[in-house]
């Protein structure tokens, strides 16, 4: 009964483990994933048996889709829909092999579908909580290019804490879209934008400020200067 008992535990164990685990390559960690889309992918990413980039854009589609439909005058509800949309087959396909030759663009559609909303959101409410998502659209480019860099010319990502900090895209995504329901826009834009630069910020000024930086070429890892 206890080698039983162990073996219906273990695929929640292992799931678990997979969803808390950190990104191990480099598309992993410009992918920005959190906690919901990471879960997602270790429950149902392996299922499904297409590569990751078809997933993302199954998600994508959806949430223009309404967004061309609805424009700024989405109510709610249709929002949370259309963001659940795009988290959950986007989640889904983090746990898929990133290993054919499109999984390159699966960042870029991280950040068309994060941005997207966040704009769609603001637009549904007015001008004042545009400009909280622009602010905050601000602190993630500012996340999203460290990623990119940080890994680059320091040779390691930036600390695992942040990544909680940050919440993922999704974490973010789901958090704003709590925040339009309870009513806490734009307000709620302008306090997360605000906090996030200053973590971003912040820990990447302490990191470069303790890294030792060599001569520096802004041809490393592209093609040969003389080329």
């Amino acid at each position: 009964m206890e080698s039983d008992a162990a073996m219906s535990t273990a695929p929640g164990i292992a799931i678990a483990e997979s969803a808390a685990r950190r990104p191990t390559t480099q598309l992993e960690h410009y992918r920005d994933d959190g906690p919901a889309a990471r879960l997602l992918g270790a429950t149902a990413g392996l299922r499904i048996p297409l590569p990751p980039l078809p997933l993302a854009l199954i998600g994508a589609a959806g949430l223009f889709a309404a967004v061309a439909v609805e424009r700024g005058g989405a109510s709610d509800g249709t929002i949370a829909a259309a963001v659940a949309w795009f988290v959950l087959w986007a989640g889904v396909s983090s746990g898929r092999p990133h290993s054919d030759r499109f999984a390159w663009a699966l960042p870029a559609v991280m950040r068309l579908g994060e941005y997207g909303a966040l704009i769609w959101i603001g637009a549904t409410i007015g001008e004042s909580a545009s400009a909280g998502a622009f602010a905050l659209i601000a602190a993630l480019a500012f996340r999203h290019y460290d990623l990119v860099y940080r890994s680059r010319f320091q040779g390691r990502p930036p600390a695992a804490w942040l990544d909680v900090a940050a919440g993922g895209w999704d974490g973010r995504l789901i958090m704003v879209t709590l925040l339009l329901v309870a009513g806490a826009l734009p307000a709620g834009l302008f306090v997360l934008a605000g906090v996030l630069g200053v973590v971003f910020v912040s820990e990447c000024v302490a990191s470069w400020a303790g890294h030792a930086v060599g001569a520096v070429s802004i041809y490393e890892d592209e093609e040969d200067e003389g080329d």
